[in-house]
């Protein structure tokens, strides 16, 4: 079974959890134990799994990555008003090669997927997202990728993959299954300017840290049409971690970052959420932070409103709007007053899309097309699909 790979979470940690307040999470979480192995997933929505690879992190240090710090502030904290079951399946420990982890990565992650179970990934290096990516190689659909990062990531593909380099092999290697890349919270200065070229010619979505600081909100769409989310850690002020490990002074504070994680559990297709380049070396306030985090994502996830359904769409309110030789097609959920434009599918044509496909968008994005100006994100979606 896909789930051999995970080793079960200590005794001692179990033990720890339920000692807790009855109400706290890990009380009420179920756990990949050793006496009692994989626990029933049928009514689970959030598996927490850790994975101690690092060894292909330009900076590696030989050191036993240890998530248990994370997971004690996790188990203490306290459920919203959510009706979540959450399992902490254990760790996936490094294999004899990394191409070795990366094998239970992909299996562990497309068999919980499969399950409708969302996989919680607390990672060491993030060049891990590679092999979260291709979990998805089963799966009939392009895939959406979501990258909280100072850092593009992009590298040469030519070269031996890296957290630094990841990116590249992503995109050219096959099966061919990445429709779109976004990046949130780019830092100019660590990313140089051809690579911030690239992301413009292939298209690809990319926000300064500043814009996303300036309004959130501009999350919300980029978040709607992700399957797969990754958090680097590195994208965290060196104050909100209180952690000389990381030493960037500047970078989302840890209001912003569990707003970020938020928008990702709201998000109706996110299938699996990662947090990575998590380093042992970091202290209880880094621990509590990524902790509340995971708890944010869990109130998303608690609070979607199932709006990728066939039944949902059908009651969506359809606003055509004509700008030059084009008509837009918009679409209004009057559940939730969210938003969506149509990507057509053209047929006799080498497209990547297999058929006509909604894109998550802002009322804004409407407005501007009401006014005659083509969304940004419309453009970006269509050329995308014809390449």
């Amino acid at each position: 079974m896909e789930l051999d790979f995970l080793s079960p979470v200590s005794e001692e940690l179990i033990a720890y959890a339920k000692n807790l307040s009855q109400h706290s999470i890990g009380a009420k979480a179920k756990f990949n134990s050793v006496l009692n192995g994989i626990p029933d997933l049928s009514d689970v929505q959030i598996a927490i799994i850790g994975i101690r690879e690092n060894r292909l992190a330009e900076s590696y240090e030989d050191s036993l990555l240890n998530f248990d710090g994370i997971r004690k502030a996790f188990y203490g904290l306290f459920p919203g008003n959510w009706h979540l079951n959450i399992a902490d399946l254990g760790d996936i420990q490094q294999g004899d090669t990394v191409k070795d982890t990366y094998f239970a990565v992909e299996k562990t992650v497309a068999a919980l997927v499969k399950m409708e179970v969302i996989p919680v990934i607390l990672g060491g290096s993030q060049d891990l997202i590679y092999a979260q990516y291709r979990a998805y190689d089963t799966l009939d659909e392009m895939v959406n990728l979501v990258n909280v990062d100072a850092r593009f990531d992009l590298g040469d593909a030519e070269q031996v993959i890296s957290n630094k380099s990841y990116v590249s092999k992503i995109i050219v290697n096959e099966p061919y299954n990445l429709f779109n890349y976004s990046n949130i919270g780019y830092q100019t200065y660590f990313n140089s300017q051809e690579e911030i070229e690239l992301m413009d010619r292939l298209f690809f979505d990319a926000y300064r840290l500043g814009e996303i600081s300036n309004d959130i909100s501009l999350i919300e769409p980029i978040m709607r049409a992700a399957n797969l989310v990754s958090i680097d850690i590195n994208s965290i002020e060196a104050g909100s971690l209180g952690s000389s490990v990381f030493k960037s002074p500047n970078g989302f504070n840890g209001k912003e970052i569990c707003a970020i994680s938020r928008y990702a559990g709201l998000s109706d297709k996110v299938s699996s959420f990662g947090v990575f380049e998590y380093n042992s070396a970091l202290g209880e306030l880094s621990n509590m932070l990524l902790a509340q985090m995971i708890w944010y994502f869990a109130e998303g996830v608690n609070y979607r409103n199932n709006e990728n359904t066939v039944a949902a769409k059908q009651e969506f309110v359809k606003y055509q709007v004509p700008v030059d030789d084009d008509v837009l097609v918009f679409f209004k959920s009057p559940l939730s007053g969210r938003w969506w434009i149509e990507i057509p599918y053209v047929a006799n044509r080498n497209t990547k899309l297999k058929r006509s496909t909604l894109l998550p968008c802002s009322e804004e994005d409407y407005l501007e097309a009401c006014n005659q100006v083509i969304p940004e994100r419309w453009y970006k979606a269509k050329r995308k699909n014809e390449v």
